[in-house]
């Protein structure tokens, strides 16, 4: 099968989201927002010690509903590009997360996923030829800093397993992130069965190593079904169809930086719902974090002009 039928949408240096882009942006913006609620989800009504489980009902189910609601599989190349695809974007991200997690005390593993931006601003210079775009990536930066200060606890410790972990969670999501916004999406498949696929393959690739790790599955009560149905429906299949879609037809830099949204809507979940505060430290960390998601969506300045030599 051939090429997308989609435009694409540059990521280079000097692209923006233009402002007729801006209402796929919030809807794109969403989805690392309810990825932001996994944290409070799982700690709040899932039973303990069963992060696998979680993510492969998070993923399969959603990916077998999709095939279902589409009835569109993959032909040709696209067999090999969606498996690719979901072990990078689903697979292989969420157990190297899940290691991070609970190798790194406080909020460590958010900080190491949100460079994810960092790594996408280097890989478009790679795979999608574009150039270096020092906005983005000064500003990748910035987003970095102000997640690390409201997420990271003053005894927070690192552990190199846990870091390794957190980094190549983040390359994983960063590569698929990159490769999607390459391949784009066959012209007879829409987001919703590209979405499918991935979330199919990223499932599969997950049950075996789900009950390799952690056994046979947990006993679930109304609470944890209601999480897992949260997980599932909402943090995966209108999720990923929603992220797919904006990758596709949006900046890839642009996209990525959205990412950071996921800490914070963490962090004031459980300001509102566990009764956690925010210091002064932290809200500033929330405002660099937030002016990071904005610039990363405005074109980066044009370089002055240089003056004609007489």
């Amino acid at each position: 099968m051939t090429s997308p039928a989609i435009p694409r949408v540059s990521g280079g240096a000097s692209s923006g989201v233009p402002r007729g882009n801006l209402p796929r942006t919030f809807l794109t913006a969403l989805t690392p927002m309810v990825w932001g609620t996994t944290y409070v989800v799982t700690t709040e009504l899932l039973p303990q010690g069963h992060p696998l489980f979680a993510g492969l009902l998070r993923a399969l189910p959603a990916g077998l509903i999709a095939l279902a609601l589409t009835r569109t599989l993959p032909r040709g190349a696209w067999w090999g590009k969606a498996a690719v695809l979901g072990v990078l974007n689903i697979g292989l991200c969420f157990p190297l997360l899940f290691i991070a997690a609970e190798r790194l005390p406080g909020g460590a593993a958010a900080t190491l996923a949100a460079v994810q931006p960092l790594i996408v601003a280097f890989l478009v210079v790679a795979v999608l030829r574009e150039a270096l775009s020092v906005w983005r990536l000064a500003w990748g930066v910035a987003g970095v800093v102000g997640v690390g200060l409201v997420v990271i606890g003053p005894d927070a410790a690192l552990d190199m397993v846990g870091v390794a972990a957190g980094l190549a969670s983040a390359a994983s999501m960063a590569l698929g992130v990159t490769l999607t916004k390459r391949w784009g999406r066959p012209a007879d498949a829409g987001p919703t069965a590209v979405a499918g696929w991935q979330l199919t393959a990223g499932g599969l690739f997950l049950v075996p190593v789900t009950f390799l790790v952690e056994g046979a599955p947990p006993a679930i009560d109304l609470p944890a079904a209601l999480g897992y149905l949260w997980l599932g429906l909402v943090g995966g299949l209108l999720a990923y169809v929603l992220w797919f879609r904006g990758i596709t037809t949006l900046p890839v830099t642009s996209v990525a930086v959205l990412v950071l949204l996921s800490p914070l809507v963490a962090a004031v979940l459980g300001v509102v719902l566990l009764g956690q505060t925010l210091g002064p430290v932290q809200l500033v960390g929330f405002g660099l974090s937030l002016a990071a998601i904005v610039a990363g969506q405005l074109p980066a300045p044009a370089a002055p002009a240089k003056p004609a030599t007489p």
